[in-house]
């Protein structure tokens, strides 16, 4: 249903009483918000034709991805957009911003997520398209690595709260609401490897991180043009994260010998030891991909929402890969095969609780 509100910002846009134009629901993604295409009959000359209506949740400033929210004046989607394309970084252009009516309009990118641009391109030429995507990551962390004052993407970051959080969500949600509640021994050993792994990760470098830089947050022009969308999250994190995101991405089945050529080029263009770098992305993986298949039986028993538990396997496949590199992760690889059928490389999409 569209929010009663567009039309009084469809008027804002085109400069006149609002044109006759026909709505379409576009699928949803992990969000709160809700996302319409909309085609105007006949727009004002210089305005697009087409456009995207972003509606927004009551709480649109609250947030269930764990971690404090610091206090904003401005919505961060809209504060981190702005950043960024101060910083010369593709984004989808904003046209509205009706905040009081919670919808803001925004420029169409067109329906090919870069997941789509893979799933038409023969897997022996992804290379070339994860070299765009490694390519637009290192400036968007280069350009990024000085902030303004205040910026809330400087204000944020992945604290050892945060940190925990995402993992306690894994514990809950990825192994306990799926298998059964966790013995006193495989509590304490789960948590001494969540200890390890939080750790590792606090002592990183840290910098900008967009948060969520993988297939389906990266939009694909007819150009080429990689676009970066859901930024709205962006903090100070582990320099690696987005790399994690983006080559352990669990919409996309990537083989080691790509996710290692992908961080070579990374290091190569930041200038960082890539060994070094090979090592965070190995404990980053191990907490991003534990997160996610929380989170994806999460989305399906509070959400209501079974259309990411077919991701679920995919994320403990990179857990696998990632804690077989890691000879402190030995004691995690261990109770994940006792507690998980077919761990890590055969294991079966949960059941829904709709079913």
């Amino acid at each position: 249903m569209m929010p009663p509100s567009l039309d009084r910002a469809l008027e804002r846009f085109y400069g006149r009483p609002t044109p006759a134009y026909d709505a379409i629901k576009l699928k949803g993604d992990a969000s709160t918000r809700s996302y319409f295409r909309v085609r105007v009959d006949a727009p004002t000359a210089g305005r697009p034709a087409e456009l995207i209506v972003m509606q927004l949740p009551e709480d649109a400033f609250g947030s269930d991805e764990g971690g404090a929210q610091p206090e904003s004046q401005r919505l961060p989607f809209l504060e981190v957009a702005e950043l960024l394309r101060d910083k010369g970084l593709p984004t989808p252009e904003v046209y509205v911003e009706d905040l009081g009516n919670r919808v803001i309009l925004l420029e169409d990118l067109g329906d090919t997520t870069f997941e789509q641009q893979l799933q038409r391109t023969p897997r022996q030429d992804w290379a070339q398209w994860y070299g765009r995507a490694i390519d637009l990551l290192a400036e968007l962390h280069e350009r990024c690595a000085e902030l303004p004052a205040g910026s809330i993407a400087s204000r944020r970051r992945f604290d050892r709260a945060l940190l925990d959080w995402e993992l306690d969500h894994f514990r809950e949600w990825g192994l306990q609401a799926p298998f059964g509640p966790l013995g006193e021994g495989d509590a304490a050993t789960l948590h001494g490897a969540f200890e390890h792994i939080a750790g590792a990760i606090e002592a990183m470098p840290y910098g900008f991180v967009h948060r969520d830089y993988q297939s389906k947050n990266l939009m694909v022009r007819p150009s080429g043009e990689l676009v970066l969308i859901d930024f709205q999250d962006a903090l100070q994190g582990p320099r690696v994260y987005d790399l994690v995101a983006l080559l352990c991405d669990s919409y996309v089945a990537l083989d080691a010998g790509l996710q290692r050529a992908m961080v070579e080029r990374y290091a190569a263009l930041r200038r960082i030891d890539p060994v070094r770098l090979l090592q965070e992305f190995h404990w980053v993986t191990l907490h991003r991909k534990l997160k996610d298949a929380g989170r994806f039986v999460y989305i399906d028993r509070v959400r209501k929402n079974p259309d990411f538990l077919r991701w679920y396997p995919q994320s403990l496949v990179y857990v696998g890969r990632a804690a077989a590199e890691l000879p402190a992760a030995e004691a995690l690889l261990r109770l994940l095969r006792e507690r998980i059928p077919g761990f890590p490389d055969d294991v079966e999409r949960p059941p829904s609780c709709m079913e």
